[in-house]
């Protein structure tokens, strides 16, 4: 495994026996992960992740998928009810709520406060394989895991448990309606995933807006009918002022942000329109703010969704649509050709540097 120990370290290499599952447990071993956004944001030390009860060393990554290794006593299905064996394709959610809370109790599992206890432990700690980035992962009792189809490559699948995940369960929050106008502010991994969902629940335009020209035209393979370049366009009162021309000057239904930095926020606000949802996922930047206009919201009688997981639902639905539309839209070409474990540090560099939505690594 890939053991982080701190923003500007090499990761070190460690070695751990494979642990026995107990009642429940699933242990995985890994294919394939990527390096996700909210990954780099801890690798870059843009928030001190000891802060959330997480020490040293710890094993990041959670968007991964792989197969069944061994099945701890009582597991013979996935969540799903389809019968689970050892070598069978697995992806599942990478956190564990408790059950027992007033999230849990309410439906709202993704809110559960003790979903990912498990990292209040380092990686020295047994199970030890708590992360995406090793040659196996321990997946707890009471986690929703769901078999792969067989028509989905294993690159692809990778991004289903975070996030396609998230952008499925997100647009279930904001509630999108048929030829609602949707705009995307980031067009990384999250951001082409959003543009394909959108446009499989029926949006009418799909706006994306990002600084990377290739992103930009992968967004249209994604079904965008339009695409913004904050290159070609930096002012955003230009760029808001584009958005309401191109819905009839009402702006966006939905707003997702799926950038990544607070900054986007005011703007995103601004794109509103009357009644519009603003859909906030996975922006993790603690301690920073940004001036926001309230009565821009009162005004407009909108409303803000934070939305951070998803629901077990929402991975099952996730994993339908990707193997439904496979060939659909270019969902292979969001990764990048695999690093080897063993050059973790340089996937992280390329993935910092932006070469592509998505770094893939290999064990």
């Amino acid at each position: 495994m890939a053991a982080f120990t701190g923003p500007g370290r090499p990761m070190q290499l460690l070695e751990y026996p494979v642990p026995e599952p107990e009642p429940g447990a699933v242990v995985v071993r890994t294919l394939v992960a990527n390096v996700c956004g909210t990954d780099l944001h801890q690798w870059r030390g843009e928030f001190d992740v000891t802060a959330f009860g997480r020490p040293y060393p710890q094993v990041l990554g959670h968007e991964m998928t792989g197969v069944v290794f061994a099945l701890g006593d009582g597991v013979d299905r996935d969540s799903g009810g389809a019968p689970l064996a050892v070598g069978d394709r697995v992806v599942f959610r990478y956190f564990t709520p408790c059950g027992h809370c007033r999230a849990c109790l309410k439906g709202v599992t993704r809110a559960c406060p003790e979903a990912r206890g498990y990292l209040r432990a380092p990686c020295t700690d047994p199970p030890h394989f708590n992360g995406a980035f090793g040659d196996y992962y321990y997946v707890r009792p009471g986690t929703s895991l769901f078999r792969v189809p067989d028509n989905l490559p294993d690159a692809v699948v990778a991004g289903v448990n975070c996030a396609l995940s998230q952008v499925v369960g997100g647009f279930a929050e904001t509630g999108l309606q048929a030829g609602e106008h949707v705009v995307i502010q980031g067009a990384g991994g999250l951001g082409l995933f959003a543009t394909a969902v959108a446009r499989e629940l029926g949006a009418g335009q799909v706006i994306v807006v990002d600084a990377h020209e290739e992103r930009l035209e992968l967004a249209q393979r994604f079904g965008a009918d339009r695409t913004i370049s904050l290159t070609e366009l930096p002012e955003a009162a230009a760029r808001t002022a584009l958005v309401r021309e191109l819905t009839d000057g009402w702006g966006g239904d939905v707003v997702v942000d799926v950038a990544g930095h607070p900054s986007a926020f005011v703007e995103g606000i601004a794109m509103l329109g009357r009644t519009g949802r603003y859909l906030e996922i996975g922006n993790l930047h603690p301690g920073t703010t940004v001036p926001v206009d309230v009565s821009e919201l009162v005004f407009r009688n909108a409303t803000v969704h934070a939305n951070f997981y998803y629901e077990p639902v929402h991975l099952e639905r996730a994993l339908g649509l990707l193997s439904r539309t496979r060939d659909d839209y270019p969902w292979d070409e969001v990764t990048s050709a695999p690093f080897p474990l063993a050059e973790i540090d340089e996937a992280f560099r390329a993935a910092d540097r932006g070469d592509v939505a998505r770094v893939a690594v290999v064990p």
